[in-house]
């Protein structure tokens, strides 16, 4: 995926509005603002990210290192709102980094953006030297503790198991801000 440019405001308030239209420029279908109260959280999760994951454990985005569902609760406190977004493909921690990064240039220094699924970015992970692509790297939100499904089902978007190879896939990301 190439890094598209935004087209925000640089300084003040966005909009519900202009959040959405941020994701979607960014390659979102669609999205959502919601309030950070309204995420899902849940122990279980991070635990079925750890044990039915094959990606498990092999980058720094990844449990163990990723933050626990109590940490990303605590988190999530600290915002006032945030905007879900879909994608059709598996792009959702290039979409949330590209807009977190234009929001904090916008002035809202404490944007921050959660992706969907494993990081991909390098074939093997810099453990012991931290990461090597810190201004792309997104956990996922699953990877933290949080209930996607339940999370978007309650926002009204659509996603479901999928169960073979022909069924659609829909990938979820999250940014939050102030």
């Amino acid at each position: 995926m190439h890094e598209r440019k935004l087209k925000t405001e640089r300084h003040g308030k966005f909009t519900a509005k202009q959040l959405t239209e941020a994701v979607v420029a960014a390659g979102a279908v669609a999205g959502k603002v919601i309030e950070p109260s309204s995420v899902e959280t849940a122990q279980w999760v991070r635990w079925k990210c750890s044990f039915g994951c094959s990606c498990c454990g092999s980058s720094l985005m990844c449990p163990p290192h990723s933050p626990t569902p109590d940490q990303t609760r605590a988190m999530l406190d600290e915002y006032s709102r945030g905007v879900l977004f879909e994608s059709e493909a598996c792009d959702t921690k290039q979409i949330a980094a590209a807009v977190e990064h234009e929001l904090f240039l916008a002035g809202h220094y404490k944007a921050l953006g959660l992706g969907a699924g494993p990081c991909m970015l390098c074939d093997t992970c810099a453990f012991d030297d931290g990461c090597r692509h810190a201004n792309k790297a997104r956990p996922a939100m699953e990877a933290c503790g949080i209930d996607v499904f339940a999370t978007v089902r309650k926002h009204g978007f659509t996603i479901e198991v999928v169960r073979d190879a022909d069924d659609r896939q829909r990938y979820f990301g999250l940014v939050l801000v102030d």
